[in-house]
């Protein structure tokens, strides 16, 4: 648990709930989680899942990971410290999201799956999908977009998640994607799917 700092601040209650945000959408708001090795296709997968959603007059909003370390987490690095804390402040902006009444998709390594149940903690039920990108090691080296699993064999990259540092798979994800054998459209209508049919677009 991350210690509170500031002892002089007061939380201060919206004049606006969350509920009347979601009313005015005309949806619920959730944060869908996208978890998997590096080149497992977590970002395209939920960029095609926004343009979707978008396309049907949902309110959403993707959280990337290179994107997000150019900016908010500048300052962090690739330790397991900076890691957790990399996911902590991730976790708290989705919250915002949330609470704003926009699905947020995140787009994350989130190896350790520690981190991701604080997430899932600090949201309210039903409010944390958590989507695994299953794609083995073989697929995204395969890959390799970046060229990063290139350099992290040669050594030229420490920590890198999957060849020297460890993913811990989730234990019971909300959706299984099998990204070693289905396209990026197939596995995006699969997390509409599963949107639809368990309420969430719709108030």
């Amino acid at each position: 648990m991350t210690e509170q700092k500031a002892t002089n601040v007061t939380w201060h209650d919206h004049t606006v709930s969350k509920e009347d945000r979601l009313k005015l959408n005309g949806h619920k708001s959730a944060v869908l989680w996208f978890t998997g090795l590096s080149a497992c296709g977590k970002s395209t997968v939920a960029n095609t899942v926004d343009h979707i959603l978008h396309e049907k007059g949902i309110h959403t909003f993707v959280l990337d990971g290179d994107n997000v370390r150019m900016g908010l987490n500048k300052n962090l690095g690739f330790s397991a410290e900076d890691r957790t804390e990399n996911i902590r402040r991730i976790g708290e902006v989705a919250k915002l999201f949330c609470d704003a009444g926009l699905f947020v998709l995140t787009a994350f390594i989130s190896p350790y799956r520690v981190d991701r149940d604080r997430v899932r903690e600090i949201l309210g039920e039903g409010e944390f999908i958590e989507v695994f990108v299953n794609a083995s090691l073989e697929t995204c080296e395969a890959r390799d977009p970046k060229g990063l699993y290139k350099k992290a064999r040669a050594g030229e990259i420490k920590g890198f998640t999957g060849i020297d540092d460890p993913y811990e798979e989730p234990e019971n994800p909300e959706l299984t994607l099998d990204a070693d054998n289905k396209g990026i459209d197939e596995l995006a209508e699969e997390v509409v799917a599963y949107l639809d049919s368990n309420g969430y677009l719709s108030a």
